[in-house]
């Protein structure tokens, strides 16, 4: 009974925890939905809220954006309207100034009208006076006609033909100095034409000969790796050397060696003495390219003034200036067909000493002049102009006499002969050059040639005599003054000249001097 009993208590007690435990959670889940409609009412009202002040915020900004849209298209608008304002007032302008301007044309017009009116009323006039003075003129020359015939006893056709005789002299020498004018103008142009066909062949032709003239080799002892060192890096110690030396470097032509190629032979001389240095001494950069560059040069320039002592020493001239015995030593590395410019120049010197004697002149003076004479040669690459005239400014700026000056520069006869020395020295020079040996030109080759130019000379009618004279260089021809006039000597040169270099192959120039000569013989008895 006390089980039941307690088991019955137990089982209130379990139902009323129960209840409760439902009461509660029913309250709770009453106060939940509570706090969750305040929530979201909460939550609402924000929502609202901040919609509200979101679509005040984009109406602002809507009505911002409209008002600018709005300015700026009234602007535009007005700008286009002020630019087709403006266009229209040019318009306006342009279309008052062409108006204008036909206004100015129509009253030339008018005014050309009638200035031409007048003027055609003019020439009418004219042609009227000019008829009746041609007819006029007609009748005058007819009676003079007939007057002439008269007083000569002649012809018509034989005055024509006494008139036209006297005209055709007159214009034949006319026709001739025109023929010379026109000849020297194109003397001058072609001088000028040659120069530029001459250059161009130089560029493209390279023949053996020329080859051997403008280039030097320097060895490499067999060391081939140091080309590699001569070019250098990207070729800077290459272009440094040529930069310095003015010379072309041909590294990978000829093996165990490196050619230098250029026309200057003394710039030529540098770089070979250069090169060989830089080589032996294994240390090629451009700094220690130019180093050595100048030093060469340095020893170059002493070298040369010894070479003009020594060949003064060898002339027995004295007391030259140094800038003269400088530029006289470069003629060392001169030639003339051949024949060295220094050594031709002491030569030269010694033969006007001995022409000087046999005259009784001064031999020092003319050893002076002899040795000075090509002076010139060694500075025609920087100076234009004939090398004797050249020379003779030189030797003029540093000091030595007229007498001097004019032998010089007169002994290839670009000058007048103002003293004896100008032909000593052409003399001189003719009988070193054509020594036997002194030339590339042979003994037989030499002969032939003289006589041919005699030969040509002859060949043509008037002509007298010819010599071939100045070691073939110059042909001077003797005329009969009877049958060659002065106009047609110069006629007669130019043909001789003419069949000279059609016949005949020689180097440089040769002269054709005409004389023309009248002697009148009386004897007194």
């Amino acid at each position: 009974m006390n089980i039941i009993s307690a088991t019955a208590e137990l089982w209130i007690a379990w139902s009323i925890v129960t209840v409760v435990v439902l009461v509660g959670m029913v309250w709770i889940r009453k106060d939940q939905k509570r706090q969750i409609r305040r929530a979201l009412h909460s939550t609402e009202s924000s929502l609202k809220e901040h919609s509200r002040r979101e679509a005040e915020v984009l109406t602002r900004s809507a009505r911002m954006l409209t008002r600018e849209e709005t300015k700026r298209l009234r602007d535009d608008l007005e700008n286009t309207i002020g630019a087709e304002s403006e266009e229209i007032r040019q318009r306006e302008k342009r279309l008052e100034e062409r108006e204008a301007l036909l206004d100015r044309q129509l009253q030339t017009v008018l005014e050309n009208e009638s200035r031409l009116k007048a003027e055609r009323e003019t020439l009418d006039a004219l042609k009227v006076e000019l008829t009746e003075r041609e007819s006029t003129a007609n009748r005058l020359i007819n009676e003079h006609k007939t007057a002439l015939s008269g007083v000569t006893g002649l012809s018509e056709d034989e005055a024509k033909e006494r008139f036209f005789e006297i005209i055709r002299n007159e214009f034949s020498m006319e026709a001739s100095q025109l023929g010379k004018g026109i000849i020297e103008e194109v003397k001058e142009r072609a001088e000028e034409e040659a120069r530029r066909l001459i250059g161009l062949a130089i560029q493209r032709y390279a023949g053996e000969h020329t080859y051997e003239s403008t280039t030097a080799t320097v060895s490499l002892n067999g060391d081939e790796d140091i080309k590699g060192r001569i070019i250098g890096r990207e070729g800077r110690n290459v272009r440094a050397f040529e930069a310095a030396t003015g010379v072309t470097v041909l590294i990978d032509d000829t093996p165990n060696s490196v050619v230098l190629s250029g026309f200057d032979p003394i710039k030529r001389e540098i770089a070979r003495e250069s090169m060989t240095r830089l080589v032996k001494d294994g240390r090629i950069h451009p700094t220690r390219i130019e180093e050595v560059v100048n030093k060469v040069t340095e020893d170059n320039d002493y070298n040369m003034a010894n070479l003009g002592e020594e060949a003064a020493h060898k002339a027995g001239v004295n007391s030259l200036n140094k800038e003269v015995l400088a530029m006289l030593g470069k003629l060392r590395y001169r030639s003339s067909y051949s024949q060295n410019v220094l050594a031709h120049s002491v030569e030269v010197a010694h033969l006007m000493g001995l022409l000087a004697g046999e005259m009784g002149l001064d031999i020092a003076k003319a050893k002076r002049i002899g040795l000075l004479h090509d002076i010139g040669k060694s500075m025609t690459q920087d100076v234009e102009g004939p090398h004797a005239i050249v020379g003779a400014d030189f030797i003029k700026l540093h000091g030595e006499p007229e007498d001097v000056v004019n032998g010089v520069a007169s002994h290839h006869g670009e000058v007048p002969y103002n003293f004896i020395w100008g032909i000593l020295v052409s003399a001189a020079d003719a009988i070193s050059a054509s020594r036997p040996g002194a030339r590339s030109e042979t003994m037989t080759t030499y002969l032939k040639r003289l006589s041919n130019l005699e030969k040509i000379g002859s060949s043509f009618d008037g002509v007298e005599k010819c010599y071939a004279v100045q070691a073939g260089r110059e042909v001077r021809v003797l005329v009969n003054p009877k049958k060659v006039s002065d106009e047609a000597s110069y006629d007669l040169a130019r043909q001789i000249a003419r069949k000279i270099e059609d016949e005949l192959q020689y180097p440089g120039h040769i002269r054709v001097t005409m004389v023309r000569e009248n002697r009148f013989v009386e004897y007194a008895k």
